[in-house]
């Protein structure tokens, strides 16, 4: 059998997971969701619930890809005790990752093509009204052959990159990308906290207004910021495990992971800081939703000196936080393949490249051609459906499967866990921890997922409660017949 890839240098392997984790859930969705709760407070329950929840299922993640040295296409039957069912989850890693990259191939997209738009000089050639930058937006929304144009070139970018191998493609070009990224970030930053007015940006995003936060509800703030510190790390669906598998052991997974999460963090927190100040430097919501990346900021280069340099460079940054992303997932459907059929790289790379841009076409097409289809209700479309059955299921349930692997005695087990995720020099995993991930972390994922659901469909009535409720029990259904089921 041939002899697994590994990576070069720690370095990589730092810098290619923080790749998978900083996306556009750190980018794009934080800092709108620190506008919407309330700026500062809602920073530092974030914080905490980033080190109580998302923390130790990513160890628990790692140590499962470095024990088996497998996807979680195989991980879990290599490792799992003889008679159980925990292999089944193999379905939600493999289903989560594809169902990802059906939507998030498209929106990268975006970020290249706004990239594009702003280095063309499209948005400052004059000033633009709002209207006019929103109904340029609505175009690009309404053009399925502009959507997948940008869609296939971030796909061949990136299955370009998954072709020249783990070492040589993955890890040598997403350190480049991540690199560029932190230099980015830090000079954009720079550059929007000199801008007038900037200031009181950083007053509503750095110092805690604890009656702001009272007017919006606190138990809101506490379960949004809770939610976006379980998902920002993008654990639950093997993204992580893959990289595990090619990690040595020459260091302890628990610091290796502080060191991810820290720098996944920093990323989150300064993109609040490019954003934010820039808001209120021109007046603007900070909590103006999604549409804040491609409606309100666009509007505010406009109006900039030098906005189309700082424009460009915005997108630019953007493209890489998305592309890093969408090539680390590609390398774990690559991974598929190669661990299950034992398919050569270049034969995996090829077939999914044409599978990808295949199943990213109802994402496509959802914006215009079947814009009529709403399966969330009112307001929704096919991606809708498609980032809600990723974030509000696979990724939960995977991240308690995984949980639950490494601390019952029905799977893996703690000590096992505790043994690999220790192994090598660094920072050891706090057994105290251990009643904590059995027993109270269990139930925290189950509280996220459940009010997931009904945040989303409660207020749409129960014509779409009642069926979606059952979806949700249907996946527990799954999840605990994993974890409890044995083989007859």
């Amino acid at each position: 059998m041939k002899e697994r890839e590994k990576f070069g240098t720690r370095l990589g392997f730092i810098l290619v997971s923080a790749g998978c984790a900083v996306g556009l859930g750190n980018v794009w969705k934080f800092p709108y969701m620190c506008g919407k709760n309330g700026g500062a407070l809602f920073i530092i329950i974030y914080l905490i619930f980033l080190a109580l929840l998302g923390f130790p299922i990513m160890v628990c993640e790692f140590a499962v890809g470095r024990a088996s040295k497998k996807s979680c296409a195989s991980s879990f039957r290599a490792l799992e005790p003889k008679g159980s069912k925990w292999h089944r989850v193999s379905l939600i890693g493999m289903a989560g990752n594809y169902l990802l990259m059906m939507f998030y191939t498209v929106v990268a997209g975006w970020m290249l093509y706004y990239c594009y738009r702003c280095a063309t000089g499209e948005f400052t050639t004059r000033v633009h009204s709002v209207d006019e930058i929103n109904e340029k937006f609505g175009t690009m929304m309404g053009n399925p052959g502009t959507l997948l144009l940008w869609t296939i070139i971030t796909i061949i970018i990136s299955f370009g990159i998954c072709a020249l191998g783990m070492k040589n493609g993955v890890e040598k070009i997403t350190k480049i990308m991540m690199i560029s990224l932190l230099a980015l970030i830090v000079v954009l930053a720079v550059h929007s906290l000199t801008l007038p007015g900037a200031m009181e940006g950083v007053k509503f995003y750095l110092v805690p207004d604890v009656d702001k936060v009272l007017d919006i509800g606190f138990g809101n703030v506490i379960f949004d910021a809770m939610s976006q510190a379980f998902f920002t790390l993008s654990i639950g669906i093997g993204s992580m495990a893959i990289f595990g598998s090619y990690l040595d052991k020459e260091r302890s997974l628990t610091g290796e992971t502080a060191t991810i999460t820290i720098l996944d963090t920093f990323v989150a927190l300064t993109a609040g800081l490019i954003i934010i100040p820039a808001c209120f430097a021109y007046g603007i919501n900070p909590d103006s939703g999604p549409k804040l990346i491609f409606v309100t900021l666009p509007n505010i280069f406009t109006q900039m000196a030098g906005g189309r340099i700082w424009g460009t460079l915005f997108f630019l940054f953007m493209s890489f936080a998305a592309l890093s992303t969408v090539t680390a997932v590609f390398e774990n459907i690559i991974s598929f393949a190669i661990d299950l059929w034992g398919w050569e790289r270049k034969k995996a790379v090829a077939v999914n490249l044409v599978t990808i841009i295949v199943l990213s076409l109802p994402c496509v097409l959802g914006f215009n051609v079947l814009s009529g289809i709403q399966p969330l209700g009112p307001g929704s479309g096919i991606m809708d459906l498609e980032d809600f059955l990723v974030s509000n299921n696979f990724l939960p349930i995977g991240a308690l499967i995984y949980l639950m692997f490494c601390t019952s005695k029905r799977g893996w087990g703690f000590k096992n866990f505790t043994a690999e995720a220790n192994a090598g020099k660094g920072k050891k995993f706090p057994m105290v921890l251990r009643g904590y991930m059995t027993y109270v972390l269990p139930m925290i994922i189950i509280a996220i997922y459940l009010k997931g659901y009904w945040d989303t469909f409660a207020s749409k009535g129960l014509v779409y409660l009642i069926p979606w409720m059952a979806v949700a029990v249907m996946f527990l259904a799954f999840a605990f017949s994993v974890m409890f089921g044995r083989k007859k």
